[in-house]
């Protein structure tokens, strides 16, 4: 009996190892042509495969619709692609990181700081402190796990021209951290269009598989300022939303795969329906509400002070903190 059970265990190690094992030219009508093609396209594992919609995917290839899904149907079997109890969630979960903002009641209002493997949307008017959260996040991510931070490099997505080495610099200084340092750990890419930025979070994978140290922290400032620019007007809402959503999910894929923190800052609009209260709400409609776990209203206050609220939460309580901006970073008010 003892004897059987070890070789079903040694059966299911062979198994486990053939999956890990298991590339894209070993599934059917995938030659080397086509997985060259699949790689240059962001499909470079067989889980992207399993789970790429079959149209994207047959496009992507060249390979007929049919050929796709017959190639998705071997590599979803390839995975475990079933349901997990509870306590198996719980398990996977347990690796969950937080980076600190600087402010103990900022940190406090997200529950302990930045989550990661999930999305942080922080949205607000000009100069309400949303590009200097992100660059104190570029710091901190960087210090160790003691010190509130995760010893992990970062990606700086910049849409608005609106990160400054200068500003990352001036935080250093005054914290007494080594700038040059700081800065090197710290990939930044400007992207230009709508389908530019979409195709830097793509290769995400590719880039972080060559990178010689592991990344922490994806930031996108601003996620929304393209497609709001390119995309104008009602009649080309449902194809910006689209496109919107499937960047989401590739950001949301990133951070569950590599356990990294997602913080994007986004832009507001004056609701003119709204008589009382404040008329400010983020853009991106529902797809962008339904994809940040943790939404950050950020405003300016009194005295120069900024008021963060937390309006949206799987867990925790809305809340409002007041914080400063200083040559510091963030900073208790």
């Amino acid at each position: 009996m003892a004897r059987k059970k070890k070789e079903e265990l040694e059966l299911e190690g062979t198994e486990e190892s053939e999956e890990k094992q298991l590339e894209l030219e070993d599934l059917p009508g995938v030659g080397p042509m086509t997985a060259e093609k699949l790689r240059e396209a962001g499909y470079d594992n067989i889980m992207s495969i399993a789970v790429a919609p079959t149209q994207e995917l047959s496009d992507s290839s060249g390979m007929t619709v049919a050929s796709a899904m017959k190639a998705q149907i071997a590599a979803r079997n390839a995975l475990d692609m079933g349901f997990i109890t509870g306590t198996e969630l719980v398990e996977r979960k347990s690796v969950v990181e937080r980076i600190k903002t600087g402010s103990e009641d900022f940190d406090g209002l997200l529950g302990g700081g930045i989550e990661t493997q999930s999305i942080t949307e922080a949205f607000g008017e000009f100069g309400s402190g949303k590009s200097q959260l992100g660059m104190m996040l570029s710091v901190n991510c960087q210090l160790s796990k003691e010190e509130g931070g995760l010893d992990k490099d970062v990606i700086y997505l910049d849409t608005e021209n609106t990160f400054r080495p200068e500003r990352i610099k001036q935080i250093c200084e005054t914290r007494g951290l080594d700038p040059n340092t700081i800065l090197s750990k710290i990939m930044v890419a400007r992207a230009y269009t709508s389908d530019h930025q979409m195709l830097l979070v793509d290769k995400l994978d590719e880039m972080i598989g060559k990178h010689p140290r592991k990344f922490g922290l994806i930031i996108v400032d601003s996620l929304m300022s393209l497609f709001r620019s390119e995309y104008a007007g009602r009649g080309t809402l449902a194809t910006r939303q689209q496109k919107l959503n499937r960047h989401l999910h590739a950001l949301q894929s990133v951070a569950d795969k590599n356990n990294m923190a997602v913080y994007v800052t986004n832009q507001v609009q004056s609701n003119p329906g709204i008589f009382f209260g404040n008329p400010t709400t983020a853009i991106g409609g529902h797809i962008l509400g339904h994809a940040s776990q943790f939404r950050l209203f950020l405003r300016k206050g009194k005295g120069g002070k900024r008021v963060a609220k937390l309006v949206d939460s799987p867990y925790l309580p809305e809340g409002e903190i007041l914080f400063n901006i200083t040559e510091k970073g963030i900073e208790e008010a």
